[in-house]
């Protein structure tokens, strides 16, 4: 489960060792899930940055390249329950309880998950 701080890192970071990091991971990794949630973030922010062309093709590359996971009521409830208890962002929440709930390790460098015994982390770098 490929968190939103991934895309940032991939598309925006200056690091060449980050940005190689982030290119190895997408071509070694056969199974590549991200949330809805994530879809939205990427393209709010590249929409912001960079404009709506480039935040129309990400997202295209985005649904291409990874299961997007939808919010259903399970993912809703653990959500909820996860960002009650760790007073987290609702974003965050929700990308958590996905990956719980797909039992898979969720990509990213973002604090707030540390907090978030259930959650297996892992980050490319």
């Amino acid at each position: 489960m490929y968190d939103t701080r991934f895309f940032f890192d991939h598309y925006y970071s200056d690091d060449k060792e980050l940005l190689g990091c982030t290119s190895r991971e997408m071509i070694e990794n056969k199974e590549k899930y991200t949330s809805a949630i994530v879809i939205h973030e990427v393209y709010k922010l590249s929409l912001e940055i960079e404009g709506r062309e480039v935040a129309e093709l990400r997202a295209k590359l985005l649904e291409k390249d990874f299961k997007t996971i939808n919010v259903d009521p399970r993912i809703a409830k653990l959500s909820a329950q996860l960002r009650h208890r760790h007073k987290i962002p609702m974003a965050d929440s929700i990308i958590a309880a996905t990956a719980i709930c797909l039992n898979a390790e969720c990509v990213t460098d973002d604090p707030h998950y540390k907090q978030i015994k259930e959650l297996k982390l892992r980050w490319i770098k």
